[in-house]
């Protein structure tokens, strides 16, 4: 899960934040409306975190321009007013939940896992591919019917490719939402985290390379692009992520 926290004390902020990757929880913060509204065009969020007083567009307004985006993505509002009015007018927005200050962190992440549960529910619970089966919500992986027991961030990296439906991912996509925006792109941590699943996985490799783009699904389509050896040959770029090029593709994926 990603989560976009929108607030302008840099202390509560950064707790927040701190606390939810300790849930395994990867959080991006935004200090002002525009930078909110900045960061959503550019990444991917499963949910925002937003304070209705914050400088540049209001909370509110923020929130009116989620919603008017078509995304889809859940709003959790915070803010220092409990009147059940404000309340009101908070979910008048569109907000899909409401928290008021001061709050306990174990409540944001129960309500935030609540809200992304509820988004689960609309799309299919289980993948399948390629004798994969992968189950987002018990956070399960099977090949071939044997269960494989993965981490929290190699199982990220595979949803996103399983997601893909045997498509190409680009290091540079996997970078952004299998991890937080403080990701570090001059590591290998993308093609170290491929090579890791790759081995819990087995073989044959279910995870092909396509030199020079990124990685994808192997579904046994015959593809001479395709590097299906184990061998990552991604790219050879200075980012040591394994892919050159936006080579960005995958369902799902939105900008706005």
């Amino acid at each position: 899960m990603r989560v976009l926290i929108v607030e302008d004390e840099p202390y509560l902020a950064e707790a927040v934040r701190d606390g939810l990757r300790l849930e395994a929880i990867a959080a991006d913060i935004a200090g002002d409306g525009d930078s909110a509204l900045e960061l959503l065009g550019v990444h991917s969020y499963d949910l925002v975190v937003l304070d209705r007083d914050i400088p540049g567009p209001s909370g509110d307004e923020v929130a009116q321009r989620i919603v008017a985006s078509g995304s889809g993505i859940p709003i959790l509002m915070l803010t220092a007013a409990d009147r059940i009015d404000d309340k009101a007018s908070g979910f008048g927005l569109g907000a899909d939940d409401y928290l008021t200050k001061p709050f306990e962190l174990r409540e944001l992440v129960l309500r935030l896992r609540a809200l992304d549960r509820r988004r689960a529910y609309a799309r299919p619970p289980v993948r399948e591919i390629a004798g994969l089966r992968l189950d987002p919500f018990r956070r399960e992986v099977f090949r071939d019917g044997r269960y494989v027991a993965l981490t929290r961030k190699q199982f990220a990296v595979l949803e996103v490719l399983v997601a893909a439906e045997g498509g190409v991912v680009s290091a540079e996509e996997l970078l952004e939402r299998a991890w937080d925006e403080n990701a570090d792109p001059l590591t290998n941590a993308v093609r170290i985290t491929v090579s890791a699943l790759r081995k819990r996985l087995g073989e044959p490799w279910a995870i092909a390379t396509v030199p020079g783009v990124g990685y994808r699904i192997d579904t046994g389509t015959d593809d001479p692009g395709t590097d299906g050896s184990g061998t990552d040959t991604a790219g050879t770029d200075t980012t040591g992520t394994g892919a050159t090029g936006p080579g960005r593709s995958g369902p799902g994926r939105t900008r706005g």
